[in-house]
């Protein structure tokens, strides 16, 4: 079966100890226990591609695209990991959700999602971690269709994303509580806009992506600021 993703990952920013890379959404950063079918992983894609090893320093879900960074050595990759556990980073993702969302800040504690074998191990009865989003509307759309048997019209919102916080499935938990869930999401969406997404639109993916990422640079010090436009299949919608 051929993969559906690109051969060569797109490089956004490349220095002597960094190298940040476009992952597009369906490729795994990692082997990990959760996916075994998987055979492809961004981390193997980008030491293939520079030629050497690398360090992952944050976390990006499978189904969510965007800028991921990688380090080149173990300490660069601890010293990164520190600035991204003391929330020193600065994150924005854009995503298309369910509704009229407007501009507002979510602060509502997540309790850790767990995975029945790679988590067995740990705490079943941890409290909820504190977990906070901000997030802004860039776009609304309204569009003649009865996703839904309650409204003859369906409407959708583009939104910029910015977690405060670090926590698993955050984005896509906040934005589920506040009943706008992430289009195409499966485990905290609605399957009933998911398939129009599907059907109307082509869109298969998680609308969700990781536009920006701004941090200090280990070594130099200096700001380093890697962004993205917001995808194509993103604004797809929009342009109805």
């Amino acid at each position: 079966m051929m993969s559906d993703l690109p051969d060569a990952l797109s490089v956004l920013y490349h220095d002597d100890v960094l190298v940040a890379v476009d992952k597009p959404s369906g490729l795994l950063v990692h082997r990990s226990w959760i996916a075994r079918e998987a055979t492809e992983f961004a981390l193997q894609r980008v030491r293939d591609q520079i030629g050497q090893r690398v360090y992952p320093v944050h976390r990006l879900d499978r189904p969510t695209s965007g800028i991921l960074l990688f380090a080149k050595d173990p300490d660069t990759a601890r010293l990164l990991t520190e600035q991204f556990a003391e929330r020193q980073v600065l994150k924005i993702y854009h995503a298309v959700v369910r509704g009229y969302l407007t501009d507002g800040v979510l602060d509502y504690p997540l309790k850790e999602e767990l995975d029945k074998i790679a988590d067995k191990l740990a705490d079943q009865n941890k409290e909820a971690q504190s977990a906070v989003t901000e997030y802004r509307c860039l776009q609304q759309i309204e569009l003649p269709f009865a996703v839904s048997k309650k409204h003859a019209t369906s409407r959708y919102s583009l939104m910029e994303l910015t977690p405060k916080t670090g926590r698993k499935h955050q984005l896509r938990r906040h934005m589920s509580h506040l009943r706008h869930p992430i289009i195409g999401d499966s485990n905290h969406g609605d399957g009933r806009h998911n398939r129009f997404f599907r059907e109307h639109f082509g869109l298969q993916r998680l609308m969700l992506a990781a536009t920006t990422l701004a941090f200090e640079h280990p070594h130099t010090k200096k700001a380093v600021r890697i962004e993205l436009p917001i995808p194509n299949d993103l604004l797809k919608p929009f342009a109805e």
